[in-house]
């Protein structure tokens, strides 16, 4: 979540304009940067094509073993 809005931010773009690129609403945006919803895989990399970004997967150690 946290990722999406530092990508939009680093973009310099308003959830407006990530929607109108993404060719979504101004509250679908919402949703995804809030949690409120869990997104495609397409629609990850929408929301990375919109703000300029990659959509990277990564596997890491949760440390709690």
């Amino acid at each position: 979540i946290e990722a999406l809005i530092d990508a939009r931010m680093k973009a310099d773009l308003t959830q407006e304009q990530v929607a109108e690129r993404m060719q979504t609403s101004q509250s679908y945006v919402a949703k995804l940067e809030g949690g409120r919803i869990n997104p495609s895989i397409k629609a990850l990399k929408r929301y990375a094509n919109a703000t300029g970004t990659k959509l990277r997967f990564q596997f890491v150690q949760d440390g709690s073993r």
